[in-house]
């Protein structure tokens, strides 16, 4: 397959009405307000996965990790911030806040961390996911961001 052309593995003329394939291979669905998806966005394995790495994380560190995905509006650090006191133990929390629309990704802690969670640590995790997710591995690469800032924050 030659560079920029698409391959298809899911036939367009088999989806429903509403759905199509994007330029990048996924498929996305329009759905009336109040249906749920068929299907959620992440396979089980992955979100277990997730949940451990957050498990393992907060536990190595006694820092409240947490993960938002969602769009973080037109002022990202904004956004993020407005995260931050919706998570549990906010002041002892790190929220790793990722707008994949916009490709932006945000690390904001809470007051009673944000001294151990500065801004090395935070670029750390976050150039540790930038490979992943230039690879469409969302949870990959909040596994990897999740690993390296708990450590960097361990060794310091």
């Amino acid at each position: 397959m030659a560079s920029g052309e698409i391959k298809h593995v899911v036939d367009p003329d088999s989806l429903p009405l509403g759905t199509v394939v994007t330029t990048s291979g996924r498929i996305s669905a329009a759905r009336m307000p109040g249906y749920a998806a068929d299907t959620p966005p992440f396979a089980r394995d992955e979100l277990v996965a997730l949940d451990e790495a957050l498990t393992y994380a907060t536990e190595l560190v006694n820092i409240r990790f947490s993960i938002y995905i969602g769009d973080l509006g037109e002022d990202p650090f904004a956004g993020a911030t407005a995260v931050l006191p919706t998570v549990p133990e906010p002041e002892h929390a790190t929220v790793i806040a990722v707008s994949p629309d916009s490709h932006d990704v945000v690390v904001v802690s809470g007051r009673a961390v944000s001294d151990r969670v500065n801004d090395r640590v935070a670029q750390l995790g976050v150039t540790a996911a930038i490979a992943s997710f230039r690879n469409g591995d969302l949870i990959d690469g909040l596994i990897a961001a999740l690993r390296v800032m708990a450590t960097a924050v361990a060794r310091s």
